[in-house]
Order: structure tokens, then sequence, then C-alpha cells
């Protein structure tokens, strides 16, 4: 989009320079608000997290009906993304584990096949939110994002940690 932009403009104040009125009028008219439009969308541009190999299994039980919050999650974070600051941005928030100065960072996410059902694994930067804070909520974390799960944290290196959505060990295998 930016591109094209900047092609219709440049075309079109060759045009106005050259006194070709019909072509200048087009390239000057479309040109810039296309221009101006695809640096406002490149600005504010969120790249996908990193998709890791899944487990062997994985996308087979993620396929199933049970796995379809998950697998909308996945969907999610794996997509460029327009206007946010970070991905899962309103679930962080709602969570309290939002930071406007330092979001938490998704890094890659990864398909699971644990317990005889479909997870997830995500990797986070924490950001201004301190990794305390995270474990203080895993219980709750589970359960926003899809009924039948639990979640698990993995600290990292210093300043990053892995989120496991896993379903319940308890839980009877997903029918296909």
């Amino acid at each position: 989009m930016t591109i094209t932009g900047a092609a219709l403009t440049v075309i079109g104040s060759i045009a106005y320079v050259s006194d070709s009125p019909n072509i200048s009028l087009a390239g000057v008219f479309y040109g810039v608000p296309v221009l101006l439009g695809g640096l406002a969308l490149k600005s504010s541009e969120l790249p996908p997290a990193d998709k890791l190999e899944a487990e062997p299994g994985a996308q087979e039980l993620g396929s199933l009906p049970a796995a379809e919050a998950l697998r909308k999650l996945f969907k999610d974070v794996t997509r460029w993304r327009y206007g946010q600051k970070a991905h899962l941005e309103t679930s962080l928030q709602a969570l309290r584990l939002w930071d406007d100065e330092a979001p938490p960072e998704l890094i890659a996410v990864r398909e699971l096949a644990r317990n005889g059902g479909y997870g997830l694994s995500l990797q986070f930067r924490t950001g201004g939110v301190p990794l305390e804070r995270w474990q203080d909520r895993c219980e709750r974390l589970g359960r926003f994002f899809a009924p039948g799960l639990v979640a698990e944290i993995h600290p990292s290196g210093a300043d990053g940690f892995e989120l496991l959505l896993l379903p319940l060990p308890d839980s009877p295998p997903s029918e296909p």
C-alpha cells in the first residue's frame, strides 16, 4: 500500500510538472492519501509471534472441536496485527498483567500434545510485569482462555518465561 501510494504520488508530481493535468490529478488526489494510509499502517504494525515446530500429534488434536478456543488463540497470535502494542493486549489487560510503559511481549508459540489433548506454549518477555504477578494469576490464566485448561509458568532467562496452556490431566481424551 505504501509503495503504491508513493508511486502514484511520484507519477502525479511528474505529470504536474510536465503539464499533464489528467494524470497529475489522479496521482496527487489518490496517491497522497494511499501513501499516508500505508505509512500509518506500517507504523502501527505488530508482526506475528514466531511459530515453533509443533509436537508430534498436536496439529491433529488441534483440529478437534474441544480445541477450538486454543486454535483461535494460535491463529490470532500468528498473524499480523495493526494498532496494538502487543499480542493478547486486551486479554492481558483483563487479567491485570499489563504495563502501558513496557507491555509483556509474546515471542513465540508452539502447539503441544499433552494429557491426551491440545495445548499451547507461549514464550513471553516479561516487560514491566514482574514474573511474580504472572505466577499469582496462574490459576486464573488457564480458565481465562478456555474451560478445562490449566496454566503452568516456567521461567526462562532473566526476563522471560514460558506459559503452558494445557488440558486438565484428569479430563477425558477428546473424541474425533
